[in-house]
């Protein structure tokens, strides 16, 4: 199911109109494309945006594999820039503040999920940055971060450390919050045995997030032609998926294992390298599991599988202080806005160390 945002000229909501790219059906590449921005109410951040980092769901999105897409779609939702304006209300933002805005821009503020700062699993349903229905702009879906400025409510805009490379700390507001998110739930700790399945954009911002916690940190790949970029990013150790003897040596080693494989794959043979009561969490693969999970890996020692989806508001904006204490961004690869079906080639490809991100001052 794809759907076409409907243009309401009754919509008494005041609005500007700023320049973006996007896809305007599906199956078709994103151009430039204008689009409808709100006038900043009373508790409003309006955001010149910098830069924007390109996410694999964007390439989801725009293409509509998932079936929830809304046309025309501006993807883009790990977002980093300059406060220009602010509504009479705001109390935490001033002009010039620099500030992101990640994969949430509202959510119903009044389930217990909300409560407990966990917006992400709003059970009334959350405001996600780009083709999600628009609460202050009626007929119109919201839309993302390829765009000059985006308005946002300040309790959806998160501080950015200014000691951080602004280039790079766009991927952190997804990236970033995705894999620092079931680390701390899982209060992974120094002396820890982690793993981390896959060495992409989500990868590689696990294995620098387990290694500043002071976990002994061990890259599980299928390519030996990793080793040294995985040591690189702080990594221990790397172990081969697909040389059983390494696998059989491991086993039952590990208190906790990130995946991140973006597709289904077989997780069986992950879970003989967990210890009696430890889980691995899937990060990446929404898809159907590849194979049926044998019973026996869970029940022998009371293993578990769990999965994440990014964070809460307040666990993110613990992220981006953690990354400013520790100095952590992730690499990227700048890229200008007319490169981005380019970059979406690239990405399909693995063609990308790791992340892209977009300066928006060449979107013209």
């Amino acid at each position: 199911m794809s759907l076409t945002q409907k243009t309401n000229t009754n919509s008494s909501s005041k609005f500007t109109t700023v320049g973006a790219y996007a896809a305007m059906k599906q199956g078709e590449q994103l151009v430039p494309h204008s689009i409808p921005r709100r006038s900043v109410n009373k508790t409003d951040v309006k955001i010149q945006i910098e830069y924007c980092g390109v996410c694999h769901s964007d390439i989801h999105y725009v293409r509509n594999d998932w079936g929830v897409s809304a046309y025309p779609i501006v993807p883009g939702h790990e977002i980093v820039g300059r406060v220009l304006e602010t509504g009479e209300d705001v109390s935490k933002y001033k002009k010039g503040d620099l500030v992101g805005v990640g994969c949430l821009v509202d959510s119903c503020r009044t389930c217990s999920s909300c409560k407990e700062g966990l917006e992400q699993y709003c059970e009334g349903g959350s405001s996600f940055t780009y083709s999600t229905p628009d609460k202050h702009l009626e007929g119109h879906f919201t839309y993302g971060g390829y765009s000059k400025q985006i308005v946002v409510d300040e309790d959806f805009v998160l501080r950015v450390p200014e000691n951080l490379n602004t280039q790079a700390v766009a991927p952190l507001l997804c990236a970033g919050i995705t894999t620092y998110s079931p680390l701390r739930h899982w209060k992974i700790k120094k002396g820890d045995k982690v793993g981390v399945i896959g060495l992409g954009g989500l990868g590689h911002m696990g294995v620098k997030f387990a290694h500043a916690m002071g976990a002994h940190t061990v890259v599980i790949t299928t390519s030996e032609s990793k080793a040294k970029e995985a040591h690189s990013l702080g990594a221990d150790e790397i172990l081969i998926s697909t040389d059983a003897n390494a696998m059989n040596a491991a086993s039952n080693q590990f208190d906790f294992l990130l995946n991140t494989v973006p597709v289904s794959h077989d997780l069986n043979p992950y879970m003989q390298l967990l210890k009696r009561d430890a889980t691995m969490v899937i990060v990446g693969a929404i898809e159907p599991i590849k194979s049926p999970i044998v019973g026996g890996n869970l029940v022998f020692a009371r293993k578990s599988i769990a999965g994440s989806l990014i964070g809460g508001i307040k666990e993110t904006q613990e992220m981006l202080d953690f990354c400013g204490k520790h100095k952590i961004i992730p690499d990227v690869e700048l890229i200008k806005m007319d490169e981005i079906n380019t970059a979406y080639e690239r990405m399909l490809k693995n063609d990308v160390k790791y992340r892209f991100v977009i300066d928006m001052a060449s979107l013209n």
